[in-house]
């Protein structure tokens, strides 16, 4: 988690040097758009889709042969299937740029479709880079090695920021293209010695008739079907943005960036850390402790993600004011990021469990209930967003859909896992952990509220101030305390779920 705070925060920091240098509209729409198609199909080739079938079978090839053997040809045999895959999906990309352009965004203005081409020649090369790297990651993380993996992140937001401020007076939003390949490196680089370390070959083997790599692939083809359809999800609402009006594309990814903060650190840690755990203890036949695993990882979720939920939504204006309203960055886009925040976070805690137990599933090799799930909430988010973008939400009607479908989609996983483990979920602890952590945000509510009438309701719209820094810190670190003391009072598993390695 410190890990991918840092991470986060960096990310944060780009985010907050592209707002600055390119504004919240026009070259920054271009920019945002269009990394958007080669960070989709990393989802789907890298960290999403491939790990999500390569990380079972490779828990239980080290379970079942110790010597490690089968797991590095597994792992060489991915390796040159990603390789005969992204190397002519690449090329083809480059040469018919202009085509993948006019199907994923819908730009009106000329010069804003040949920049977008432009700059996609440059990125989409991103996506060979990123998915060895996934492969490294995936090994390290079944051998329970956590620590190299989660710095990589870090190399590559140092990249991209020292790229940006380097370079983007000379190259404009080319100098991002820049520091995504250079950073794509460097995670690959880094992950090597501890990949090698045991035992692991990088050299590519394309012998694809072994029975577990062909299981594999039989795995991924139906989380490629799950994880496709959340890829065009994305890419379809960053088309609706485009169309919706100047400026759109950029709030949606600004508040994307905000909401991903709290949601990378917690969720994204939790699910990382448990993931592989499930697949051995799938492997290992022991489905009760697997429930167990699933209730832990849902309070754990509760507890550290409505807080952030809470404090992002109702401070929404203010954090994005003064972090980003700076420079090209008006006090307008503050506002149309706030919008569009507020609805994400209302569904943080429910994008968390859904992204959760769907690994739940995976572990099972159960990749029909996911995909059902995932159809379900991504037909539902297509509907509402065209609904809610007409409305007085616009844009935000986006993130309001996102919530709303994906809140679904957890509830129709959620009501599976006791038919698949053999044992039900323990809701009424379940319960009694959400009550608890939704009472203990009542002080820092009321906190919050009263000191509006202090410092008053606009202070934001001087945008980014040492001293707007400062009430923000003040609000920030006092709710904070505040709801830490209500947690300790109630006694909701807060500091436990920080110290256990596990359920009990």
């Amino acid at each position: 988690m410190i890990c991918t705070l840092s991470s986060r925060l960096l990310g944060f920091v780009r985010t907050a040097l592209i707002s600055a240098f390119f504004g919240a509209s026009g070259s920054a729409d271009v920019l945002n758009a269009v990394f958007a198609i080669p960070n989709n199909l990393r989802k789907l080739m890298a960290e999403g889709a491939l790990s999500s079938a390569f990380i079972p079978e490779l828990s239980r090839a080290i379970v079942e042969e110790k010597e490690g053997k089968v797991a590095v040809g597994l792992s060489r045999k991915i390796i040159g299937f990603q390789l005969v895959v992204l190397i002519p999906l690449t090329l083809l990309s480059i040469v018919f740029a202009p085509v993948v352009i006019r199907i994923f965004t819908s730009f009106e203005l000329q010069w804003k479709v040949d920049l977008s081409e432009q700059l996609f020649v440059w990125l989409i090369n991103y996506i060979i880079l990123i998915s060895i790297s996934a492969v490294l990651m995936a090994v390290l993380n079944s051998h329970s090695r956590f620590l190299i993996p989660a710095l990589t992140p870090i190399l590559f937001s140092v990249s991209v920021i020292s790229s940006l401020i380097l370079f983007h007076q000379k190259y404009g939003i080319f100098a991002m293209a820049i520091g995504v390949l250079v950073g794509g490196i460097a995670q690959l680089l880094f992950q090597l010695p501890s990949f090698f370390k045991l035992g692991y070959k990088i050299l590519p083997s394309f012998d694809f008739k072994d029975e577990r790599f062909l299981r594999v692939l039989k795995q991924w083809g139906p989380v490629l079907a799950t994880s496709s359809i959340f890829t065009i999800n994305h890419q379809i609402a960053i088309l609706i943005a485009t169309s919706i009006s100047d400026g759109s594309v950029s709030a949606l990814t600004n508040a994307i960036v905000f909401w991903q903060l709290p949601s990378g650190i917690f969720s994204a840690s939790i699910t990382t850390v448990l993931f592989p755990k499930m697949s051995r203890l799938a492997g290992a036949g022991d489905y009760k402790a697997m429930k167990d695993t699933v209730e832990y990882g849902i309070k754990a979720l509760a507890v550290l993600l409505i807080p952030s939920a809470f404090l992002m939504g109702f401070l929404g204006k203010e954090i994005i004011a003064v972090a980003f309203q700076r420079g090209k960055f008006t006090s307008i886009n503050t506002l149309d990021a706030a919008r569009v925040l507020l609805g994400y976070c209302a569904g943080m805690f429910m994008v968390g469990v859904y992204n959760f137990t769907q690994r739940f599933y995976y572990s099972l090799r159960d990749y029909k209930t996911p995909f059902i799930a995932a159809l379900v909430t991504v037909i539902l988010d297509i509907a509402l967003s065209l609904f809610l973008k007409e409305t007085i939400l616009t844009t935000a009607g986006l993130s309001w859909a996102n919530t709303i479908s994906f809140s679904v989609g957890m509830f129709i996983l959620l009501s599976g896992i006791s038919g698949k483990s053999g044992h039900s979920l323990n809701s009424k602890l379940i319960f009694i952990t959400l009550l608890k952590t939704l009472v203990s945000l009542l002080p820092a509510g009321i906190f919050i509220y009263g000191s509006r009438f202090i410092i008053g309701n606009s202070w934001w719209e001087n945008g980014s101030t040492w001293l707007n820094f400062l009430y923000l810190l003040i609000q920030g670190v006092v709710s904070l305390g505040l709801i830490l003391v209500m947690y300790n009072l109630l006694n909701v598993e807060f500091i436990s779920i920080i110290k256990r390695k596990g359920p009990k």
